[in-house]
C-alpha cells in the first residue's frame, strides 16, 4: 500500500521535481554510507530502502523521457 502511494506520487511529479527528489535521495544515501563506515548507523534497513527509491525515481524519469519521444 505504501509503495503504491509513493509510486503514484512520483509519477505525478514533473521532471524538475524528480531531479530534486533524486538529489535528495543521493545525499541521504551518501550520509547513510558515511554513518555505516563510522559505525554510527542504527537503522541499517534504511540503506536498502533509499537505494530502491533512487532506482524508482530513475526508472520513472526514464519512462517520462521515453514517452516524450
Amino acid at each position: 500500500m505504501k509503495n503504491d502511494q509513493r509510486l503514484s506520487d512520483l509519477k505525478a511529479m514533473s521532471d524538475d521535481q524528480l531531479n530534486e527528489e533524486l538529489l535528495k535521495l543521493k545525499k541521504e544515501q551518501f550520509n547513510l554510507r558515511f554513518q555505516k563506515a563510522t559505525g554510527q548507523l542504527e537503522n541499517t534497513s534504511r540503506v536498502r530502502v533509499v537505494r530502491r527509491d533512487v532506482a524508482r525515481v530513475k526508472t520513472i524519469a526514464a519512462q517520462k523521457t521515453d514517452a516524450k519521444k
